[in-house]
């Protein structure tokens, strides 16, 4: 099939709703990729390369799938329908009300955790968990040099990447995220390409979301008694429990916030007819 049939049989309803729901499948698929991140840049590798290389081709197919989904009809205009030699890119805008505040709770929501390993980082107990404890399950884990260098200095690998992610989130809703800096050298004052934030805050989100929902999900049961809870290097499943909460409402809320901030800023930069 050539690539021109391909985009007009994806502009077909039932054919974008069976893409979409195969994207959905596949985003199922990349869970826990988050952890192979963590694990590539700060430990000596992934626990298990085999199940990394099937998230990593979960997260490629269903960034090819919504690709595939958001395919109009080839060579036309995606809002007219009509074809156009130019077209001119709005105004830098903010994002509506409502998509700032849901930005605002995937900020929010990343402070306990942030909070609570900054706490083990400089040497703190947290849910009977110490600093001194937390930096020798580092080790034990084989945690790279990178990652103990940024302990002893007080800082943590993840809440640094928390960070970036929160920055990225404000890009995709403020007007700023549209424009590069005019004191950069080269690129000073010309628009941002649209790829270029979008490509990892979808990534982000597409790692976030199933890991922080079904973490979430899996949570409620074990607090309501239904599934067991892991203790790992915590001294109670209630301790285990807490960080467990803290930490998975953080991705979960995140990676939903960047979902939506992705769309609002997909539709604010969308070229003009």
């Amino acid at each position: 099939m050539s690539t021109t049939a391909a985009l007009r049989g994806a502009d077909r309803p039932a054919v974008r709703v069976v893409l979409w729901v195969a994207c959905g499948l596949s985003t199922v698929s990349a869970f826990s990729l988050l952890m192979d991140v963590v694990g590539l840049l700060f430990a000596q590798g992934v626990d298990n390369p085999e199940a990394a290389v099937l998230h990593v081709l979960g997260l490629l197919g269903a960034v090819l799938l919504a690709t595939t989904a958001q395919a109009r009809r080839f060579g036309t205009c995606t809002r007219c329908g009509a074809e156009h030699e130019t077209v001119t890119r709005p105004q830098p805008s903010r994002a509506p009300r409502p998509v700032r505040l849901t930005a605002y709770a995937g900020t929010v929501a990343f402070l306990p955790y942030a909070g609570m390993k900054l706490v083990w980082a400089t040497g703190g107990t947290f849910a009977e968990f110490s600093g001194a404890q937390a930096l020798e399950s580092y080790r034990r884990n084989g945690a790279s040099g990178l990652w103990l260098t940024l302990e002893s200095w007080g800082l943590d690998g993840t809440v640094l990447l928390a960070g970036l992610g929160v920055f990225l989130l404000f890009g995709l809703i403020r007007p700023w995220g549209q424009v590069f800096p005019r004191w950069t050298l080269v690129l000073g004052g010309r628009r941002v390409p649209r790829w270029l934030p979008l490509t990892p805050a979808l990534i982000g989100a597409t790692i976030l979301v199933p890991y922080g929902v079904i973490g979430v999900g899996y949570l409620a049961l074990a607090t309501a008694g239904v599934l067991p809870i892991r203790r790992g290097d915590f001294p109670s499943p209630t301790d285990a429990l807490l960080v467990g909460w803290i930490g998975h409402t953080a991705f979960a809320v995140h990676g939903i916030a960047l979902l939506v901030a992705s769309r609002s800023y997909w539709v604010r930069t969308r070229p003009l007819c």
